[in-house]
């Protein structure tokens, strides 16, 4: 009973990796309100890629706004109630080199995402560094705890992900969401993610439910993420209160953010 506890409790704290925080915009905040945009689901966009100027007035429809107001305020509650101070003290505990060395783990762990996405995109030469990185790092670099090309271009490509190669594909972002633990997506990538989840090899971990006597692939996913959202977290603590501190309407100001970074990584 108490370690059902503590599973559903662990639960929790580690399925809202994405309400830390959200990439700062390259760029200023959309001219036009998502508000007032008419709800087209999938609205296509107009080519495979995005200029600078797209980036700044390109905007989603927002026709859930006060469910999605509603999961803000949720989530920015668990963020200061629960994640915070689990990574806070987290990084008080564990050294920044060991702490590093996991994220790299992780990182190099997800690598079948980036590698097929490349692949999905026709962008050969980023599946090749992504590629070589992973067998480099996952021999010579102990599993991925140790990323020894670092610091050279040809083996760090832009990262992708299923959302963004439907955007290469002229699928539009559909809708705005905010989902609860989760954080901010649209339509689109609500549905990369699916695709995502199905490359990530920790999905085809099991681990061995001592209580049940069963395996199962569910206690393995809460632990990984869990690991590595309060890891990841670590490392960027006040990053979410600045911004939402600079902001007038921090749901709006998130929600811009987070379109115009998804649209500058699909245009690269």
């Amino acid at each position: 009973m108490k370690s059902r506890l503590s599973f559903m409790i662990l639960m929790a704290v580690v399925l809202m990796g994405g309400i830390a925080w959200a990439d700062a915009p390259t760029g200023g905040d959309a001219e036009a309100s998502a508000d007032s945009i008419p709800f087209d689901p999938f609205d296509s966009p107009s080519g495979n890629s995005y200029g600078d100027q797209d980036l700044m007035l390109q905007a989603v429809a927002d026709p859930i706004a006060g469910f999605n107001r509603a999961m803000f305020v949720f989530n920015d509650k668990l963020y200061f109630w629960v994640l915070k101070p689990v990574a806070s003290g987290y990084r008080v505990v564990v050294p920044t080199p060991v702490r590093v060395s996991v994220k790299d783990f992780f990182f190099n762990l997800l690598a079948p995402v980036r590698f097929v996405n490349c692949l999905f995109q026709g962008k050969w030469r980023s599946a090749e560094g992504e590629f070589c990185r992973f067998v480099v790092n996952s021999t010579a670099g102990c599993l991925g705890f140790f990323n020894l090309v670092r610091d050279k271009p040809q083996f760090n490509p832009p990262e992708e992900d299923f959302g963004q190669t439907l955007g290469y594909y002229a699928v539009g972002n559909g809708f705005y969401i905010i989902w609860p633990l989760f954080g901010p997506s649209t339509l689109r990538d609500t549905v990369g993610s699916i695709g995502d989840w199905a490359l990530n090899p920790v999905s085809f971990m099991q681990l061995v439910n001592v209580d049940a006597g069963e395996l199962t692939s569910g206690t393995t996913n809460v632990i990984a993420y869990g690991v590595r959202t309060i890891n990841e977290t670590s490392f960027r603590i006040g990053d979410y209160e600045t911004l939402k501190n600079a902001s007038l309407d921090p749901y709006e100001a998130f929600r811009n953010a987070y379109i115009q970074n998804r649209l500058s990584k699909i245009a690269q």
